[in-house]
């Protein structure tokens, strides 16, 4: 008999404690929502041309070389020394551009394209550049990609505008932020931000 005498005393417990609705807001909170973020930023500022990008207006061609590699940061798996998207890589639309990968990691393989991913890269984008000619061969390939010491070139027309990013194919290696933006501005810019 006891216990079922104990049984509405908790539940009148339970219900003083709280379990209905929250109290209404307190209109004096000035503190803004916490927005979440749709993806990684560009980086912005003003453009530069480092040795390694070179533009001819005249003859609206883009050469880069991008070092795979180039320093020891992130386990070596970065494009010229930068990561996750601290470059943004500027070409005038409907010019060739035309890429040198040179892969100085002294272990890994690398390969090197221009991607429509911008947000999730977690795994690997899907192989499927954006311009034709866009890739490295076997780019995903830890046997068959560019390997250590060799150079692949890739030439390609960046005949769409928009916002594209540069990435290493091989499993892996854009989820430790080997990726960069690329961007083909519909004002004719060229150059590099971020440096």
């Amino acid at each position: 008999m006891k216990a079922y005498r104990l049984v509405p005393a908790i539940a009148m417990i339970a219900a003083a404690c709280g379990g209905g609705d929250a109290p209404p807001a307190d209109s004096s909170d000035t503190t803004p929502p916490v927005a979440t973020p749709a993806g990684p930023v560009a980086p912005s500022g003003p453009l530069t041309v480092p040795e390694w990008y070179a533009v001819d207006h005249d003859a609206r061609t883009v050469s880069l070389t991008l070092t795979a590699g180039a320093t020891p940061d992130n386990n070596y798996w970065n494009f010229n020394g930068f990561t996750s998207g601290q470059l943004a890589i500027t070409a005038p639309p409907g010019h060739p551009v035309s890429i040198d990968l040179v892969n100085e990691d002294p272990n890994m393989p690398h390969s090197v394209g221009i991607s429509a991913e911008l947000s999730n890269f977690a795994t690997p984008p899907a192989p499927t550049p954006v311009f034709a000619g866009a890739i490295t061969e076997n780019a995903q390939s830890m046997i068959d990609a560019t390997m250590p010491g060799e150079t692949e070139t890739i030439t390609f027309v960046a005949d769409a505008a928009g916002n594209y990013t540069i990435v290493c194919y091989i499993p892996g290696h854009t989820t430790t932020g080997m990726w960069l933006f690329f961007d083909v501005s519909a004002d004719a810019e060229a150059g590099v931000r971020g440096l």
